[in-house]
């Protein structure tokens, strides 16, 4: 039995600037509505009704798949490691809390975290990097990073995941001070 969706947390921010527009966007696990202060409480209810749905139509379709994973680590593989680090799986899953990702070299099997999901695709791209290497170098080492180095982004996805551990009081990701 599946349990139904969860109704997010919607913020409604009246603007007196604002005219006649309407927009919405997410923030963490709530969504905020922007909406003129004058507009009455019943438009409100209906233009509240109809952004969440929006965002989470949105949502919905950028939910990348298992396959759409494989696809981009093949092309990361190509491009970054000329070839050498071939995953023999590469999924998301749903139980890896404390962590981005996570490789296992000896059977050659990838997991990325379905929390990153809803991130962008350079920082996907860079826990993918990440994880490849750990197929060349299954440590931290020098080497390790001169690989994970080659993706431009590293820094900024690092940067990005920290920032978002910090905000979600979560331990603090791959490639920060911390060891994994």
């Amino acid at each position: 039995m599946s349990t139904p969706p969860s109704t997010p947390e919607v913020e409604v921010r009246r603007s007196r600037r604002r005219r006649r527009t309407v927009s919405a966007y997410r923030d963490g696990e709530r969504i905020v509505v922007l909406i003129p202060a004058t507009m009455s409480k019943r438009d409100e209810a209906t233009w509240v009704a109809d952004m969440v749905a929006r965002i989470e139509r949105q949502e919905r379709r950028k939910v990348r798949s298992d396959d759409d994973l494989v696809a981009r680590a093949a092309k990361l593989n190509d491009h970054y490691f000329g070839g050498l680090a071939v995953p023999a799986s590469v999924r998301w899953v749903t139980n890896q809390n404390a962590r981005w990702g996570s490789c296992t070299p000896s059977d050659r099997s990838i997991r990325l975290s379905d929390r990153l999901q809803k991130m962008p695709g350079w920082v996907v791209d860079y826990v993918l990097v990440h994880e490849l290497a750990h197929l060349l170098e299954s440590g931290h080492t020098p080497q390790f990073w001169a690989w994970v180095d080659r993706y431009p982004k590293a820094e900024k996805a690092k940067g990005y995941l920290e920032g978002y551990s910090a905000g979600a009081r979560l331990e603090p990701p791959p490639g920060s001070d911390d060891e994994e």
